[in-house]
């Protein structure tokens, strides 16, 4: 279900804010557990701490990570590396990816790939989020990745490619609304969804252990 959408040049601390405050005007809770799947970039990240709280539930994306480290190696490195992120991922536990990813940032070091060793480190806990909640390996599939929201962006690029010129914001919220109305129509539960509520548990599990703390 799309929520809200805000206009912008580019992904920044304005827009993002303005985009999650109006949800909370329109009666979104923020205190309700959920999982926010991110992208990685800093803007989103901090605007969910900021509503949901600084122990919100955060999956980075391991698609944009693997990306990420892919454009820090030479084409030589990339099998091994790409490959050995996916082994971490599918893991059966938090501790055995954890020891996986913290391997290859020590053999990427050692390599002299310093920069795709500190893309690795950053935010490595938080691509292991749905490895920690211990969801079913289905649905932690699922929730590992933006490519729901991708495949709603390729919607609206589908739609608008052949706009010659733009005329202001409205024609571009009329567009992009087009966009989103035609995406819609071809949603589809995500694979996994009978799950869910092993999801609520454990999130709720998460909830209590930071009141806790």
């Amino acid at each position: 279900m799309i929520l809200g959408i805000r206009q912008g040049a580019t992904e920044n601390a304005t827009v993002v804010g303005e985009l999650l405050g109006d949800l909370v005007n329109r009666g979104l809770d923020f205190l309700e557990p959920r999982l926010y799947v991110l992208d990685g970039g800093k803007a989103l990240t901090t605007a969910v701490k900021k509503y949901a709280g600084e122990s919100a539930s955060i999956q980075r994306c391991q698609v944009h990570k693997q990306r990420n480290l892919r454009e820090h190696l030479p084409e030589e490195r990339h099998g091994y590396v790409l490959s050995t992120m996916r082994d971490a991922y599918g893991a059966a536990t938090a501790n055995t990816a954890r020891k996986k990813l913290r391997g290859l940032v020590s053999w990427l070091e050692t390599n002299g790939h310093d920069d795709a060793a500190a893309s690795l480190r950053e935010g490595l806990e938080e691509t292991l989020t749905v490895v920690k909640l211990e969801l079913p390996l289905t649905l932690r599939r699922s929730l590992a990745t933006t490519n729901s929201i991708e495949n709603l962006v390729s919607s609206i690029r589908r739609v608008t490619r052949n706009v010659k010129r733009w005329r202001g914001g409205d024609m571009i919220r009329r567009w992009a609304g087009l966009g989103l109305f035609n995406a819609v129509k071809r949603f589809r539960r995500i694979k996994g969804y009978r799950e869910m509520p092993k999801l609520v548990t454990a999130l709720r599990i998460v909830e209590a252990k930071a009141e806790v703390a």
